[in-house]
């Protein structure tokens, strides 16, 4: 705050000045030698304080420049019909000058700005990278010798390999957040079958002490339903909003998945019975390393699972959106493009 009252005080006291020393020799000066001199204070003031100094000097120098230097003198009054010309022009000039000395400094810092974010971006990649490198390579071994250790019997050998997968798919979750927003993520995209992907999430969830929650069904049991898309990342997506309603949602509670087609759109759905999210969070939910705050899992989720599956849904043309359940609970539902085998 004080550094700018120090630019505005130096802009004035340099106007000051400068209509002092054009006062001095007044009688051998023309309005264009006034006018070029006050422009040059109005670019200097933009320059260094930005355009509401720039405007604010202009129209400061306009009245200096009708009160001292055009006649009848110490007036704001105007002779002669043409020197109003002269101040509008200066005027006019001033302001757009300002103007764009703004807008020059505006998208120079713009392109600054966008360079930055690349080379933050390319730094962050590499980070992921030797991430990905440096931290599996030892989380492998220590896993190994874990089990290696299991016949000890000590329990903290199991403690330890649980550990040791969780930070491997934190890894793993931060690499795929980096290719989805680079752009660089490889797809397979093929024409699959509903009930294929449906069968291959009961299959993933079956070793679950829980997995009799689940309920699987599709909307028209009697027709094939195909859409074109990733089976595996597709696969991810369901697999994930199912780990969620199991987590999230009441002991006991049932977990239903459906698949069907509207129109040219294959959906899948997934519901449970719990408390929702609330509407203030809806957004947030989808943006990495965001947990509601009243929700817990124990500590073992790191907030990226729903971003990664709504970029993978969206990375194969497709969409993932939540939708409060009649009678309480939350439906997630995952849209892919349908296809005619």
């Amino acid at each position: 705050m004080r550094a700018r009252a120090s630019v505005w005080a130096l802009a004035l006291a340099s106007l000051a000045a400068a209509t002092l020393a054009l006062f001095a020799v007044r009688s051998q000066l023309g309005e264009a030698h006034v006018a070029l001199v006050f422009l040059l204070v109005v670019l200097g003031a933009s320059a260094a304080g930005g355009r509401p100094l720039g405007i604010t000097i202009a129209f400061v120098a306009f009245l200096a420049f009708d009160w001292f230097f055009l006649p009848p003198y110490n007036t704001l009054l105007v002779r002669n019909p043409f020197d109003w010309l002269v101040l509008i022009v200066f005027l006019i000039t001033s302001i757009v000058a300002a103007q764009l000395l703004y807008r020059a400094r505006s998208e120079r810092a713009a392109v600054e700005r966008a360079e930055s974010l690349r080379e933050a971006d390319k730094l962050k990649d590499a980070l992921l990278a030797s991430l990905s490198h440096d931290l599996r390579t030892p989380l492998t071994t220590i896993k190994a010798l874990a089990h290696e250790l299991q016949p000890l019997g000590d329990e903290r050998t199991l403690i330890i390999e649980e550990q040791a997968d969780r930070l491997n798919r934190l890894v793993t979750n931060l690499l795929e957040v980096a290719r989805l927003e680079g752009g660089a993520l490889p797809l397979d995209i093929q024409i699959n079958a509903a009930d294929d992907l449906l069968g291959a999430v009961i299959q993933q969830v079956s070793g679950r002490p829980d997995h009799e929650r689940l309920r699987v069904s599709l909307e028209d049991p009697a027709t094939l339903s195909f859409g074109r898309f990733d089976f595996v990342h597709s696969l991810r997506i369901l697999g994930n909003l199912v780990d969620n309603a199991l987590k999230y949602a009441p002991p006991g509670t049932p977990i239903e998945v459906t698949g069907g087609v509207d129109g040219d759109a294959l959906i899948f759905r997934v519901c449970d019975h719990g408390n929702g999210i609330a509407a203030a969070e809806r957004d947030g939910v989808f943006t990495p390393f965001y947990r509601p705050p009243q929700r817990s899992s124990g500590g073992q989720s790191g907030g990226l699972g729903l971003s990664i599956a709504r970029g993978l849904a969206e990375a194969q043309g497709g969409t993932l959106t939540y939708a409060d359940r009649d009678g309480g609970g939350a439906i997630f539902e995952l849209r892919l493009p349908a296809a005619t085998p």
